[in-house]
């Protein structure tokens, strides 16, 4: 029997997650299937008993699911558990298992991007402190990042995020990220600031250092306005495109037994989507 997975939401319509996974069916020429569902958080528990009695092989878990879908499955990795989300499901001996590959595509991007960055990064500014932000701290500190410092809007979120990994992160007030700009080797944006239809991003780029590395995982617009005045400053550049297409790999050789590539051409079909919204 092919396998088949899906990506599941509330609403869904938005996830490019089948063109992704369909692309690679198609490059691999294997059977199987990847189809959107939308499902309301009063059916996620009818919907996971599905995946249970065999209706699916495994699949991807987006907003409003990634962290009420915890407590209904069978075993959490060890890094679903202490960003607190998931977002990649699957079946294994009966049993439904969870993980988040949201750390190791935003690694992979980031590698591939700017091969050798441990090397010269030694402190981290993080803006946000949502899921996104818990993932990719988790991710710098499996690295061994020296010093990560977080600013969010919201203080309180920054300061249990910095709890909640613990050393090397650093809670810092949001008023002080224009000064912090400065000290960083590395800055990721991981709020929605920025993206097409939200305010912008209000971050004073005039005491970066060239070759400062800049990451935005905003990917609509492709090149967002943090990344064009970090460009005409010298920073190095990784866009959010990148990790979105790394971070659907990991699924992908779980349900279809293959390990995709990210290559142009794939990347080259999904721009093409985002540009015709």
């Amino acid at each position: 029997m092919s396998p088949r997975c899906f990506v599941i939401g509330h609403p869904i319509a938005h996830s490019r997650s089948p063109l992704i996974h369909g692309e690679w069916l198609r490059q691999y020429r294997l059977a199987g299937s990847y189809e959107r569902v939308d499902v309301a958080p009063a059916d996620l528990p009818a919907f996971i008993r599905q995946l249970r009695d065999g209706a699916f092989t495994g699949g991807n878990v987006t907003v409003p699911h990634k962290e009420a879908v915890m407590a209904l499955v069978d075993e959490v990795s060890p890094a679903g558990r202490a960003i607190g989300a998931v977002n990649t499901l699957w079946r294994e001996d009966g049993r439904i298992v969870a993980d988040n590959s949201d750390v190791p595509g935003f690694l992979a991007h980031l590698d591939a991007c700017v091969p050798g960055w441990q090397r010269q990064v030694g402190t981290v500014l993080v803006l946000g402190a949502g899921g996104a932000a818990r993932g990719i701290c988790y991710g710098l500190r499996s690295r061994g990042v020296e010093r990560i410092l977080i600013v969010n809007r919201s203080p309180a979120r920054a300061e249990e995020l910095a709890a909640a990994l613990g050393n090397p992160l650093e809670a810092r007030a949001w008023e002080e990220r224009d000064r912090l700009v400065r000290k960083a080797d590395l800055i990721v944006n991981t709020t929605a600031l920025g993206m097409q239809g939200k305010p912008p991003l209000e971050l004073d780029l005039s005491g970066l250092r060239p070759g400062t590395i800049v990451d935005d995982i905003v990917y609509a617009p492709l090149k967002t306005a943090l990344l064009a005045e970090a460009e005409r400053r010298g920073g190095r550049l990784v866009d959010g495109l990148g990790m979105l297409l790394h971070q659907a790999a990991p699924g992908f050789a779980r349900w279809f037994g293959v390990t995709p590539e990210v290559t142009p051409a794939l990347r080259a079909l999904i721009e093409a989507d985002i540009l015709k919204t």
